[in-house]
């Protein structure tokens, strides 16, 4: 058996360990087999693998001006290879254990303020169109859902009465979100037309919420497709993508108070280091807390927009 059918079957087996085992979610284990199979396809046939290698990957990626994030995705996913290989006892070392990670870049998420998600969710109309983007924006925003997770919600997640949704999240990890009141208070706007399309297509069955003009269920492109086109309705200058409703719901709930743990547990991140960059987005909080404190803070002025 040659050098490359091994690869391909080694490879097939991770990402199959990933799948069954690990319980990572289909996007994520396609990703892992792209990040790896791009490192082989660069090393080719002529080498051999060893750790100066896998350096020279890194750096060659690090020219290409790939940001350090990626370059430092796409190396986790090697090295979580080699360790799998390892395990296996199908090699004696990992060629990647010796790579250190590259420094990150700390850049700040997009955000809109307040004034801004009022004037979007400022959308007029009792059409099905009109009231369904309505929606989508107001879930984005009262959830904190990553765009994933929206579309996935299905009728039979939302508890009506205690204004809870189930979020399918990273990994297969559920959690429970919350609309607030304006949220549902659209939904029950949102319900009667949705029901009459699903009727007129005859597909009643159809158990998505979010549905596209012909009944079926949303996708994630199409719900960018629709802040796109809000956004530039409603005159919005800052880039704004489905994530940025996640950036600004949890900058907002921080800035009004909210204990970053509970923040966490909403966003459904796994770790608290990945919450802690919208503590440093309450800009509006801050400035008042140092106008209070400080003796020479009186003169801070009020940025626009807080």
């Amino acid at each position: 058996m040659n050098k490359h059918r091994n690869q391909a079957d080694h490879l097939e087996r991770y990402l199959k360990y990933l799948t069954s085992v690990r319980n990572l979610s289909p996007a994520t284990v396609r990703a892992y087999g792209v990040d790896l199979a791009s490192f082989f396809a660069w090393v080719g046939s002529q080498q051999s693998i060893d750790t100066r290698v896998v350096r020279a990957w890194v750096s060659h990626l690090a020219r290409m001006n790939i940001a350090s994030s990626s370059i430092n995705r796409k190396l986790s996913a090697l090295k979580g290879y080699y360790r799998f290989l390892r395990r296996q006892g199908l090699i004696d070392a990992s060629p990647a254990d010796g790579v250190r990670s590259l420094r990150r870049e700390r850049s700040l998420p997009d955000i809109l303020f307040e004034a801004d998600i009022s004037t979007l969710l400022a959308i007029e109309g009792g059409d099905f169109e009109s009231v369904r983007d309505r929606l989508i924006l107001e879930t984005l925003y009262s959830t904190g859902c990553r765009v994933s997770e929206l579309v996935a919600i299905c009728v039979d997640d939302i508890n009506f009465k205690k204004g809870s949704v189930i979020a399918h999240g990273k990994g297969r990890k559920d959690r429970m979100v919350f609309m607030g009141a304006p949220a549902r208070k659209v939904l029950a706007e949102y319900l009667p037309l949705r029901a009459a399309l699903l009727h007129r297509h005859g597909a009643d069955s159809e158990r998505a919420l979010f549905l596209n003009q012909n009944a079926g269920a949303l996708s994630a492109r199409g719900v960018a497709l629709i802040i796109d086109k809000r956004v530039r309705q409603a005159g919005i200058v800052t880039h704004t993508s489905p994530h940025t409703f996640r950036h600004s719901f949890a900058t907002h709930v921080l800035d009004h108070g909210a204990d970053i743990r509970v923040v966490q547990e909403l966003l459904g991140h796994a770790g608290l280091s990945t919450t802690q960059v919208y503590t440093h987005m309450g800009l509006g909080k801050l400035r008042k807390i140092y106008a209070q404190a400080h003796p020479h803070g009186g003169g801070v002025a009020k940025a626009e927009g807080e």
